[in-house]
């Protein structure tokens, strides 16, 4: 399944008592590369979600945003501090005695002590949360793959539409080939007879001259290989696995046999036919660039 290396991806989802949002989004990049936006409470979670994009996304610029709103029931409890509370009132009868002040003390009057009262937070286990953020993750996962795929399909049919056209050039240059080699023996065999004055011909001398330019401007290797190496791009892109950076090496070498090709060209209509497959190996080299 060939997929693009441009994707997005979203799940909201409440787990454990967290509302969790995950959008996952991606660019072209040479390599694997992660960052991420999460709060500092939830950074512990960063390595685990991490490794689990690592394990389908082999090539790409990747950014992971998590946002967590806890709404656990018990994530706040406030406990008497019965330590600090007896010997407080205590003191504070004792100095309206000693001192002969009137004993008013009320609860309002001493609630804004904050040493009174303990607040306690309670969170949940780090694994606990880790799993939550995981199982979102992977849902976000789930569509950012799709979109990737749908992406991919896309360039898949552009690229083998453009390597039917490169296809289509080479029959005709293979085609067009041998007639190169007959004009040119035709005017040589001219020339000679111009030379000779109308003496026959040396046909032997004729054919060599033939031979020593058909080897010269010869193209069924080139040929050949090109379409071997077509060939193994329709298989790579068949493929399950994430063949990118195979395919990027496959197009340099299939621009190499285009520029022997072109370089032994000896005709006009060969040359310009080598320069629209090269402009279409170009055209499949920025696909590629998109593909993971």
């Amino acid at each position: 399944m060939v997929r693009s290396m441009t994707g997005f991806g979203r799940c909201v989802e409440t787990v454990d008592g967290l509302n969790i949002t995950v959008e996952i989004k991606s660019v072209n990049h040479r390599y694997f590369e992660f960052s991420s936006r999460l709060s500092r409470a939830y950074q512990f979670a960063e390595e685990p979600l991490k490794s689990l994009l690592a394990k389908s996304i082999t090539r790409g610029k990747v950014e992971l945003s998590v946002f967590v709103e806890d709404n656990t029931d018990k994530s706040t409890q406030i406990e008497i501090n019965h330590q600090y509370v007896k010997p407080y009132v205590e003191a504070l009868r004792k100095l309206a005695k000693e001192y002969k002040i009137k004993d008013d003390l009320k609860l309002s009057a001493i609630a804004g002590n904050q040493e009174l009262l303990v607040v306690k937070k309670t969170t949940l286990d780090d694994e606990v949360v880790i799993n939550a953020l995981k199982t979102v993750t992977e849902k976000a996962l789930v569509s950012y793959n799709e979109m990737r795929e749908t992406e991919g399909e896309k360039l898949k049919a552009d690229v083998l539409s453009r390597t039917e056209t490169i296809l289509s050039a080479v029959e005709f240059i293979e085609s067009r080939s041998p007639e190169t080699v007959k004009a040119y023996r035709e005017r040589i065999e001219e020339k000679m007879r111009d030379l000779l004055n109308g003496a026959a011909v040396d046909e032997q001398r004729l054919l060599t001259e033939t031979a020593i330019f058909a080897d010269k401007v010869a193209v069924d290797e080139e040929t050949v290989r090109l379409r071997s190496h077509i060939s193994q791009l329709k298989t790579m892109l068949d493929g399950t696995a994430a063949t990118g950076k195979k395919l990027d090496f496959l197009i340099q070498e299939m621009n190499r046999e285009a520029n022997t090709i072109g370089s032994k060209s000896q005709n006009l209509e060969i040359a310009h036919t080598v320069v629209d497959i090269k402009a279409e190996i170009e055209k499949i080299r920025e696909q590629i660039q998109n593909i993971e």
